[in-house]
């Protein structure tokens, strides 16, 4: 089993990801937001990679059951019923909602990847779901990081790096890219302070500035969620059904 990690979209073009098994990673926030809407009750989430498309698409929904979602520099967009903050994806919210989510890098990622064969979502709140699912599935493996704008970001690459050590807890023979090694040190570095990795990253303080501290603490959990998000037909749906909501709520009164 290879494993080989991608630090941002654009280092492939979507034919790379023809027939092949692939994790997509945006800790802050868009993989985080999708495993906490889909454990939440969503009906499935719509990835989009532009707003135009986001409107186009939610315009063929009738009913009011379709929630418009996404943000640009981390601010919901104008319009839309929701941003990209995890604690908006309430029970309350999105239960049996379909969402059209369209966020900076997240959306986008995943929907470069979409000709793969199977193509999941992880965040550090599910991490330990999708390590046993891809030792189970026993295939070479693409850890895709969402990145910030087309580049490098550490959140999402610690996060390739905990899930490239929790499959060595699976499988001791696993072929690692250059690239797989080097996150699986950010790792050792790194990996005992998840929030406070978060905090100090560029997106982590941009976030901060921007009211959304908040989210940080919320998207460090760890293993806190078995759903995991699955792409298929053009829509995101949970592999498994949730053992359990995530209560955003619970995660508020923490903090205060």
């Amino acid at each position: 089993m290879k494993i080989n990690v991608l630090f941002s979209p654009l280092q492939a073009d979507e034919l790379y990801f023809t027939g092949k098994t692939t994790v997509i990673i945006d800790v802050l926030r868009a993989t985080t937001t999708i495993i906490t809407a889909l454990s939440n009750g969503a009906k499935e989430v719509i990835p989009v990679n532009s707003v135009e498309f986001a409107m186009k698409v939610s315009g063929n929904f009738f009913g009011g059951q379709t929630l418009l979602s996404g943000e640009r520099n981390t601010r919901k967009i104008e319009g839309f019923n929701l941003g990209n903050s995890p604690l908006e994806y309430t029970k309350e919210a999105v239960h049996g909602k379909s969402i059209v989510l369209f966020t900076t890098n997240g959306s986008r990622a995943i929907v470069k990847a979409k000709f793969s064969e199977t193509l999941v979502m992880c965040a550090f709140i599910n991490l330990n779901a999708v390590a046993k699912y891809c030792a189970d599935l026993d295939k070479d493996l693409e850890i895709v990081c969402a990145g910030k704008s087309g580049g490098f970001c550490i959140e999402d690459s610690l996060c390739a790096g905990k899930l490239i050590y929790e499959l060595l807890n699976y499988k001791k023979d696993l072929k690692l890219t250059d690239a797989a090694k080097a996150s699986l040190t950010l790792n050792d570095i790194y990996g005992r302070n998840i929030v406070q990795t978060l905090i100090d990253s560029e997106h982590g303080q941009l976030l901060t500035e921007n009211g959304f501290a908040e989210d940080i603490n919320f998207c460090s959990r760890l293993a806190v969620s078995e759903v995991i998000p699955f792409f298929s037909g053009g829509s995101i749906k949970p592999l498994n059904l949730p053992v359990h909501p995530i209560s955003v709520e619970e995660d508020k009164n923490k903090k205060e």
